[in-house]
Order: C-alpha cells, then sequence, then structure tokens
C-alpha cells in the first residue's frame, strides 16, 4: 500500500536559485525528509488555465520560460518520467471538463525546485494548469478534488511565492521591506493554525495585498495545497526567509 504524503507548497522564487547552492541546500534537505512519491503533480504560478488543462505524459524537454539569466540555466535538464497513469486518474478525478495538452513541458515553477526536492529526477512528474480566473474557491477545490491522489502516493505541489512583486525587487541580501513582510507573517499565522476561510479570503484580510501580489499568480497555488489538507495534517515551514528584499521563500508542508 502507497504511503499517505504529504501536501506541500513551495517558494520557487528566482530562477538562479537552481544553481545557487546556498538558496537550494534547504529544498535538498527537505527531499531527503519526505516520503518517497510514486510520482509528483505540480501546480505552478506559471501555467494558468481553466478548465483545468492536463500536460505532457512523457519526458519534453524544459521550458525556460525566463529571460536575461545566466547561460548555466539554459543548460539544465530535468528528465522526469512521464506520468500518464497520473494523468488518467487527474481525468477520472476532475471529469470530462479537463483537457489534455500533450505538448506542454514542465515550467520553471514545476523543474527549479525539483531538481533539488528529487535530484536524481527519477520520479514521474505530471504538471496541471492553475485555474486563476476561477478565483481563490475554484483553486482550493482543485485541492481538495484531489486530494485523493496522496493516498496513492502522489505528492501533491503548489509552486508559487507567498509574495512576489517584480517591480519592487531590491539588491539579492536586502532586509525584506515591510510589506513583505507582513505579508508573509501573516500568513505564515494563517497557515500554521490552518484557517483555511481566512486564507482564502485574503482580498479582504491579508496586509498590503497588492503591494505583494501586483497579480494573483504566484499566491493562488498554496490555496491549492491548502485545498488538498486533512484536518489533522501537522503544518510545518520547511523554507523560509527573503532574496531581493521582497520575495518570500516560505515553503509549506501539510501532513
Amino acid at each position: 500500500m502507497a504511503t499517505r504524503m504529504p501536501v506541500a507548497f513551495v517558494g520557487h522564487g528566482a530562477p538562479t536559485a537552481a544553481v545557487d547552492p546556498n538558496k537550494s541546500a534547504p529544498w535538498a534537505a527537505w527531499g531527503r525528509a519526505l516520503p518517497r512519491p510514486t510520482a509528483v503533480l505540480v501546480v505552478s504560478a506559471h501555467w494558468e488555465g481553466a478548465p483545468v488543462r492536463i500536460g505532457a505524459t512523457r519526458t519534453l524537454p524544459l521550458i525556460y520560460d525566463f529571460s536575461g539569466f545566466p547561460q548555466a540555466l539554459y543548460a539544465l535538464q530535468y528528465p522526469a518520467p512521464g506520468a500518464p497513469a497520473l494523468a488518467d486518474r487527474v481525468a477520472t478525478l476532475l471529469g470530462p471538463g479537463a483537457h489534455r495538452d500533450p505538448e506542454r513541458g514542465l515550467d520553471h515553477g514545476a523543474w527549479v525546485p525539483l531538481l533539488h526536492l528529487l535530484p536524481d529526477a527519477d520520479v514521474p512528474v505530471l504538471q496541471v494548469t492553475l485555474p486563476l480566473s476561477l478565483g481563490a474557491d475554484g483553486v482550493f477545490d482543485l485541492g481538495r478534488r484531489l486530494a485523493p491522489l496522496r493516498d496513492e502516493g502522489v505528492l501533491l505541489l503548489g509552486s508559487g511565492n507567498v509574495t512576489h512583486n517584480l517591480r519592487a525587487i531590491a539588491p539579492d541580501g536586502s532586509a525584506p521591506q515591510p510589506f513583505a513582510r507582513d505579508f508573509d507573517q501573516w500568513t505564515a499565522e494563517v497557515t500554521a493554525r490552518r484557517d483555511w476561510d481566512a486564507l482564502r479570503a485574503y482580498r479582504e484580510k491579508a496586509p498590503a495585498l497588492r503591494q505583494n501580489h501586483p497579480r494573483e499568480e504566484h499566491w493562488l497555488p498554496l490555496l491549492f495545497a491548502a485545498g488538498a489538507a486533512a484536518d489533522d495534517d501537522r503544518v510545518t515551514f520547511p523554507v523560509a526567509g527573503f532574496e531581493y528584499g521582497n520575495l518570500s521563500r516560505r515553503s509549506v508542508q501539510l501532513g
């Protein structure tokens, strides 16, 4: 019988974390502490779509969906196996509204953290879209609908950032800006007590929302993870801190 897997949200940060040993080390330690999954299902800030679309089920070239970064990033590979059986299972759980996108490979919201969480690239990976247009309730419901996969050994992974305002970034190593620090702390407190109603009502309750999220695509993957959580899941924060002055690296494990 498969091990019941936790649910995770990873603050994927800047793409350069993939080649920065100081930033990648906490992911590597986290990955070593996780049970080994049968497969990984990723909902990333970098692939949006509703109704939900299901990505490639074979190994395709990575998507380097960024520009102006060191050439070393564009040489990175993560040839994880495809997950056709998981894709079929997701389609069953989501019903006839789900669509297939067989030519869509993994974007950097998926492969950058996975390079270090599961560095051998030997676990099948499947990506599905973030239904951003459905808002907090729709994304939370996606987590609820896919939660049964946890009992089949699948790691459900939301990938985004608790705070994400590229218009206000500062030199790396700068002290976190107050608006980002306050939002990150609010998120930690609400998540630690599993107050999913408050998390879903972030537009009314969270401090300085638009300073932290001009758009909400990096925030909502956390709602996907919360939706898949069980009532008795222990909440831990395996990674925390900031980069570039306002990008929270906070990651969450539920269960």
